[in-house]
């Protein structure tokens, strides 16, 4: 079985909670539609360890200029203060591509903002951290801004930092990784805690 590769960009002062539900989905066979069907890995602007918000030190499995949309499944782009600095503009461009290709791109939180400073939001609905902090990039898509957890729009899945849980959902909706009923039923699980939800989880599909 060929596996999809799901690129996530790692960069000093990546947002932990972000990305946790998402790659650990992927990462995990158990309850996907095609168990071991994904693989993520590590993409970044150079080959150096860089060092997260909460402190985990990341090796890169690459870098940037060695990925390309028709060899990747999805770039998923984490927040961090880093998005704030108008850092990371490499990866935004990247996106880009992504998008203009036809290939899947998730960003959470700051990488929002990376996005909307690029042009990619300006036409798009989407959402982010908040409208007032979107529109503080100076970008032109205000009229597209949805004041939801998460949003995707074609091959455009944005979502809050607030919002892990409604991330990881839309990009596992989007890579097909569960059925609807075990999706559901793992969102529930995580949302609410109620134990009914993972005796769902746990039934063969």
């Amino acid at each position: 079985m060929k596996k999809l590769t799901v690129h996530l960009f790692v960069f000093d002062t990546m947002s932990d909670w972000e990305y946790g539900h998402l790659i650990a989905g992927l990462n995990n066979p158990q309850f996907q539609k095609t168990p071991g069907r994904f693989k993520v890995k590590t993409v970044s602007l150079n080959e150096k360890p860089i060092q997260t918000m909460g402190g985990l030190r990341v090796t890169p499995d690459l870098t940037l200029d060695k990925i390309k949309p028709g060899s990747s499944g999805m770039l998923v782009l984490p927040g961090g203060t880093a998005w704030d600095k108008k850092k990371n503009i490499e990866a935004a461009q990247l996106a880009a591509d992504f998008l203009a290709k036809g290939t899947p791109v998730a960003a959470i939180c700051g990488a929002t903002a990376g996005l909307a400073r690029t042009g990619l939001l300006d036409d798009v609905p989407h959402t982010s951290n908040s409208k007032e902090y979107i529109v503080a990039t100076g970008y032109k898509g205000a009229a597209f801004f949805r004041n939801k957890p998460a949003v995707k729009s074609g091959n455009l899945i944005t979502a809050s930092a607030m919002s892990p849980l409604e991330f990881a959902r839309e990009v596992f909706s989007a890579l097909d990784a569960y059925s609807e009923a075990t999706l559901a039923a793992w969102y529930s699980l995580y949302k609410t805690g109620n134990a009914k939800y993972f005796e769902a989880l746990m039934k063969p599909v």
